[in-house]
């Protein structure tokens, strides 16, 4: 497969659900739907969320979590199995189960930092450490 084909497949497979987006991350795509990220294209394999409950049904199907370093693994996104990609019933409704579990855990939406606000200085100015004057005595 072509880098991009696999992506292309899942955007195919998945195209069902609205507000989906891929972003780039990790050398592969971060998947999202209506800023929710919920999955992760990684050396052409697919990776959802999972929970205590979903995580169950893939490792009962042979896949593990998900290792972007040798050092690195992400033990709440697992692999998802060729069988479910092919079917594209199956992958949009594993990809709802996933978004849910993210949603659960009260995660924020992703969305663009905001700007930082430098707060104003207090009554008596900026904090200093205490002993040390303005001048660093």
């Amino acid at each position: 497969m072509a880098p991009d084909s696999l992506q292309e497949f899942i955007e195919d497979q998945l195209s069902g659900l609205r507000g989906l987006e891929f972003r780039p991350m990790f050398g592969g795509a971060g998947i999202y739907q209506d800023g929710v990220f919920f999955g992760a294209l990684h050396k052409e394999r697919l990776y959802f969320k999972t929970d205590e409950t979903s995580r169950a049904e893939y490792e009962a199907r042979g896949m593990g979590p998900f290792r972007p370093t040798p050092k690195q693994t992400l033990k709440n996104y697992y692999e998802v199995p060729v069988e479910i990609i092919e079917d594209a019933g199956a992958l949009a409704a594993w990809a709802r189960r996933a978004v849910a579990c993210q949603e659960a855990k009260g995660k924020p939406r992703s969305r663009k930092p905001a700007a930082r606000r430098k707060a104003p200085p207090g009554p008596k100015g900026p904090l200093r450490p205490k002993g040390r004057s303005a001048r660093g005595r």
